[in-house]
């Protein structure tokens, strides 16, 4: 069980809230009261104390982030901060610490660097485990990741069946799947499109165009990248580029 034991206001007033919204069992004792025979991990204050247990040093101010600290001590689970992403338009991020999902967010994705930043601002030992899917939007996020290791991972067969009233859940699902499988480190993301990612582009641009009409390989390329939109590769095409 975790117990509260601090004098400092804003900090109990968080932490007890963020307790009570997730459901985990505690209580609330004054710094150095005698402590329930349950009691694995105490929430302290930056003044307090309370030795006979093992710690977590609050800020007030980042009420969640010592929750999940004391969750991960409670569970006993390593406590490493891991960041999923499944990067797409509205990429899906979960943060884990250890085996247990402390956040998940589904953002823009010029926003997810940002979302990770915070995530693992205070971590000790954070790392960020990235889909190998959606190839630009990819390599952005990593390109806007800094200070940590990246890992990409292969991401075949994270994304999970949905059954009714989990519309819209995939992406975070797949990020929490991600998050908790080893990949390969890197650097950088290559962009250069495949053959097949290219042929595809070619094939939807005859679908989506008015008169049966296929780009060529060089303006798939340019899709596949991000430098020109669909629309324009097809005006493009139809002026001769």
């Amino acid at each position: 069980m975790i117990v509260v034991a601090t004098e400092d206001f804003e900090l109990y007033h968080g932490v007890v809230e963020e307790l009570r919204e997730r459901g985990v069992r505690f209580t609330t004792v004054e710094p150095g009261d005698e402590l329930p025979d349950d009691a694995r991990v105490a929430v302290v204050g930056p003044e307090d104390e309370h030795p006979d247990l093992e710690t977590v040093r609050g800020d007030p101010e980042n009420p969640r982030r010592v929750v999940d600290e004391a969750v991960a001590i409670l569970r006993g689970d390593g406590g490493r901060t891991i960041v999923g992403i499944d990067p797409g338009d509205r990429p899906g991020v979960a943060v884990l610490s250890g085996d247990t999902v402390v956040a998940a967010f589904q953002v823009p994705a010029d926003e997810a660097a940002g979302v990770v930043a915070g995530e693992i601002e205070d971590a000790a030992d954070p790392l960020v485990r990235i889909g190998d899917g959606a190839r630009l939007q990819g390599a952005k996020i990593v390109e806007a990741i800094e200070d940590v290791p990246i890992e990409l991972v292969d991401e075949t067969g994270t994304s999970p069946y949905l059954g009714t009233g989990a519309r819209g859940m995939g992406d975070v699902l797949a990020a929490v799947n991600i998050a908790r499988l080893e990949g390969e480190e890197i650097e950088k993301r290559d962009v250069e499109p495949t053959a097949g990612e290219i042929q595809l582009i070619k094939n939807r641009s005859r679908e989506r165009s008015d008169d049966d009409r296929t780009i060529d390989e060089e303006l798939a390329r340019r899709v596949a990248v991000g430098e020109l939109s669909m629309d324009e590769a097809l005006e493009r095409h139809r002026g001769g580029r």
